[in-house]
């Protein structure tokens, strides 16, 4: 997939460190929640119950709703604009088709396109931020209450850098895919939410770069539409 980027001037004036308000990205691979029984017995995601995504078939967006954060020590980049959207000849950012939207054991999973990131703002003076997404990355829902998702960025699949005053690259996943938990809400639209989930980073640069972190903390909330029948909604059931 071509690498997209997006820029912006920083806006708000801040200590070292670097974090991102920015959209989120999503994952291939379920969630192995562990359980605990009356008993103190370790349960795992085996115990899974079944989950269905529908309309089977269906292409999707994820829409940015506010803004979105992704936070390394102490500086907050903000992206107020974040999406990813179908395309034609891809079987990504869509429902699998019956009867792959079905798992009567476990959660259901589609592939996304990278979301693209813009408007975007640093709390550091005299900052530009360009963020650059790509590879295929992903998002699992596991039906129950709540309505539990995993999302997954590839390697190296998000690059912030900053240029200007203080200069910093922040890499997501630097040395293999991550995965981290979300949450999703069946609505009109439907919604997936990602709160304080810890992404590893690797940082480099100089005076106000975060060299010393190893994950940053990331913040968003995305409206999930229909693309392919605006009228319906995509949503989880057992």
């Amino acid at each position: 997939m071509t690498p997209r980027s997006s820029g912006s001037r920083a806006l708000l004036a801040g200590g070292a460190g670097l974090a991102l308000t920015a959209s989120l990205g999503l994952g291939l691979a379920g969630t192995a929640d562990a359980r605990t029984t009356g008993t103190g017995t370790a349960r795992t995601a085996v115990d899974a119950g079944s989950t269905t995504v529908s309309p089977a078939g269906h292409a999707f967006s994820a829409t940015l709703n506010g803004t979105a954060t992704f936070k390394a020590g102490s500086v907050t980049v903000t992206c107020n604009v974040s999406s990813s959207v179908p395309a034609d000849g891809s079987d990504n950012n869509r429902v699998p088709a019956a009867p792959g939207n079905v798992n009567p054991a476990g959660p259901v999973a589609s592939a996304l396109n990278a979301p693209t990131y813009s408007d975007c703002a640093a709390n550091l003076p005299g900052v530009d931020v360009t963020v650059t997404t790509s590879g295929t990355w992903g998002v699992s829902m596991q039906y129950g209450s709540p309505i539990t998702a995993s999302l997954t960025v590839p390697k190296g699949g998000l690059v912030l850098k900053t240029t200007g005053l203080a200069n910093c690259t922040v890499t997501a996943a630097p040395d293999t895919a991550a995965t981290f938990p979300a949450a999703f809400t069946n609505g009109a639209p439907s919604q997936l939410v990602v709160t304080d989930a810890a992404v590893p980073v690797v940082a480099e640069g100089g005076f106000g770069c975060p060299t010393s972190a190893t994950s940053s903390l990331f913040n968003a909330t995305y409206d999930v539409t229909d693309v392919t029948d605006p009228a319906s909604q995509i949503t989880v059931g057992g």
